[in-house]
């Protein structure tokens, strides 16, 4: 298992929907478990291929939740969702934060409820249904796979202080990224 590089937004791969795995094979194995120790390395609680590089639709997590297992993967995944509330997000009890917008993190709304199927990877059928953080951390995951990050998903006035905190970074650009487990831990853990 390998730590990976974090790639940071500006980077294309993170900004283009990720093609299908069509392969369940040791590479993908071998893929899935630099995932995972990427993720532990960066303390976050998922990561998806982009992140890393990797344009394919395969994210891994790590958090407790009260639905599933509290690690696992999902290769190929489609996500479906209760309807969003149209109120403002809670700063207190609504923000994310990202792996590739590093150190940031902004309120955003999400759905409470969501049901995921997807593959493990062995190519096993997987359903579960996601509730509270866990289906917001299925959600955020599952943007990364059709290109966005969830800094495209803010409304005013977060989207403009996500867009000053991007430039005055200096990301936005290709070619950036940043190494879990040599570089500070940009969310202090």
């Amino acid at each position: 298992m390998t730590v990976r590089p974090v790639t940071i937004t500006g980077e294309p791969v993170l900004h283009r929907r990720a093609a299908v795995v069509t392969e369940f094979d040791d590479e993908l194995r071998a893929l899935i478990a630099d995932m995972f120790e990427t993720m532990d390395e960066a303390n976050g609680v998922g990561l998806a291929a982009p992140q890393i590089g990797v344009g394919q639709r395969i994210f891994v997590y790590g958090m407790e939740n009260d639905d599933v297992a509290p690690r696992g993967v999902l290769v190929n995944p489609s996500l479906v969702t209760t309807k969003i509330s149209g109120a403002d997000p809670d700063p207190e009890e609504e923000s994310e934060g990202c792996l590739s917008v590093p150190g940031e993190s902004f309120p955003l709304k999400r759905a409470d409820w969501v049901k995921v199927t997807g593959f493990d990877g062995f190519g096993e059928r997987l359903e579960f249904v996601a509730t509270g953080w866990f289906a917001r951390c299925m959600q955020h995951e599952y943007d990364h796979l059709e290109g966005k990050l969830y800094v495209d998903r803010l409304i005013e006035p977060y989207s403009r202080a996500a867009r000053k905190a991007i430039k005055k970074n200096h990301w936005g650009v290709p070619g950036l990224t940043w190494m879990p487990g040599v570089d500070p831990d940009p969310f202090g853990h």
